[in-house]
């Protein structure tokens, strides 16, 4: 192959119309865009806009709100502490802070709200430290001689 033999795929450069520029080229006068009116003019955004009849989404009744005080859980469940006990990455002894599990990138951050839920199986009794534990994980823990310490219960 050589340099002059090199050519692009067809349809992959595509020249761009010149509008207004006189009858002849098909897209003169008005450019496409038919005679007057707003929707002629460039810079307008009417979406929304149904010609002074009341709006679709102003007739339309809303529904539901957002609570704003909600609390958000960054979730940890019982299976991922035994996979990580499993694996030698927390040894069972030691206490399982919010800071273990962020530097384990089991959470995202240790600064945000942990809840402990009791999805999996745990065999191992771990001392867990983080800010609230589902009624099922705090069973399901200290029945194997662990301590659900919640922080929320102490702050």
């Amino acid at each position: 192959m050589k340099l002059n033999e090199l050519f692009d795929n067809p349809g992959s450069r595509y020249k761009a119309k010149r509008v207004g520029r006189g009858i002849g080229s098909g897209k003169g006068k008005t450019s496409g865009s038919g005679t007057k009116g707003q929707k002629s003019r460039t810079g307008v955004a009417i979406k929304g806009f149904e010609g002074g009849q009341m709006p679709i989404y102003r007739r339309l009744p809303k529904r539901g709100f957002t609570n704003i005080f909600r609390e958000e859980y960054q979730v940890v469940n019982l299976g991922t502490l035994q996979g990580l006990v499993s694996n030698g990455k927390i040894n069972p002894k030691d206490v399982v802070s919010k800071e273990v599990l962020s530097n384990l990138g089991v959470i995202a951050h240790a600064a945000k709200k942990v809840k402990v839920l009791a999805k999996g199986e745990l065999t191992v009794g771990l001392t867990i430290e983080v800010d609230v534990f589902s009624a099922s994980a705090a069973e399901a823990i200290q029945k194997l001689g662990g301590k659900a310490i919640a922080l929320a219960a102490t702050s």
